[in-house]
């Protein structure tokens, strides 16, 4: 008679392992899921804060225009995204010597971040700057 050689016995001492693989892999996994929203988040909130200061210094370009219409431009571009409370506008109007007109949105990393500062991304400002000259 020959001896089995324990396939059961075997098949036994490995069903914890799945869950040892699992404890170990889902941390790392779950964090870079996490990751790549966090990261998706802060580059669409940079683009939606270019664009308004895109359109805010459109408006300004316009004979007439004052600063209070190039920052409720820009507000206005901000809302769906729900940045236009949390950001700091600053407007340049242009002048007959300098016909540049400036329109620089600023907001700390920490307001705009899903996850805090999970990351260790502490500090750090999210900018849209746009500068165009006056007709």
């Amino acid at each position: 008679m020959i001896p089995k050689t324990g396939k059961k016995r075997m098949k036994h001492n490995q069903r914890g392992t799945a869950v040892v693989e699992l404890a170990v892999v889902s941390p790392v996994m779950f964090a870079l899921l996490f990751g790549i929203i966090e990261f998706g988040w802060l580059f669409t909130a940079q683009h939606t804060m270019v664009n308004a200061s895109r359109e805010g210094a459109r408006i300004g370009v316009l004979r007439g225009a004052t600063a209070d219409e190039m920052e409720e431009t820009a507000r206005t571009f901000l809302a769906p995204m729900g940045l236009d409370d949390q950001v700091t506008i600053a407007v340049t109007e242009g002048t007959v010597d300098d016909p540049f007109v400036t329109v620089q949105i600023t907001v700390p990393r920490e307001d705009v971040s899903l996850v805090g500062n999970f990351f260790g991304f502490s500090g750090g400002m999210l900018e849209g700057t746009t500068t165009m000259r006056q007709e």
